[in-house]
């Protein structure tokens, strides 16, 4: 408990809260936050565990209301084929996941390529009727796989950079 709060001592609050606001935000998610919080000096379990917690909040909301806010939406005719086109966009990606399903979702979320993560895969595990408790765990390992790859990129990718100076 004593090294969780030297931990919490070594952050930078207004870094963190940025960085757990990136890794919210769709596409960027934690692939764009843990690099942000390395490169504004986060220790790398600290920026991780900020960044997974970013990330995953969403999920939840997304698996219970995706499909709902989408129907909602679509009422509106200027909205409606940004909605359509997006819905079409999530489903074209679902064979990666219907195939192999739960483990195909965790594949899915955790490898770091454009288009991939917890946002996308949970509104294509709502898409699909996936058992949403299954898809929220399963997404979380997914993030916390790409979270791993992530950070060992960015401070691997830094410790570097200090090397060559």
């Amino acid at each position: 408990m004593y090294r969780l709060f030297e931990l919490l001592e070594t952050i930078d609050v207004n870094s963190a809260l940025y960085v757990f606001g990136m890794s919210m935000l769709p596409i960027v998610e934690l692939r764009g936050g843990i690099p942000l919080g390395a490169t504004l000096g986060l220790p790398w379990v600290s920026n991780y565990i900020i960044c997974v917690l970013g990330n995953m909040l969403p999920v939840p909301f997304i698996l219970l209301f995706v499909k709902a806010v989408f129907q909602w939406l679509k009422k509106i005719n200027k909205i409606r084929p940004m909605i359509e086109k997006l819905e079409k966009r999530i489903m074209s990606k679902k064979g990666q996941i219907e195939k192999y399903e739960l483990l195909g979702l965790m594949l899915f979320v955790a490898i770091p390529l454009p288009g991939t993560g917890a946002w996308t895969g949970s509104a294509i595990a709502a898409f699909l009727h996936m058992d949403n408790l299954k898809s929220f765990l399963v997404t979380l390992a997914g993030v916390l796989i790409a979270g791993l790859v992530m950070s060992g990129i960015s401070y691997g990718f830094i410790s570097f950079l200090d090397f060559l100076k």
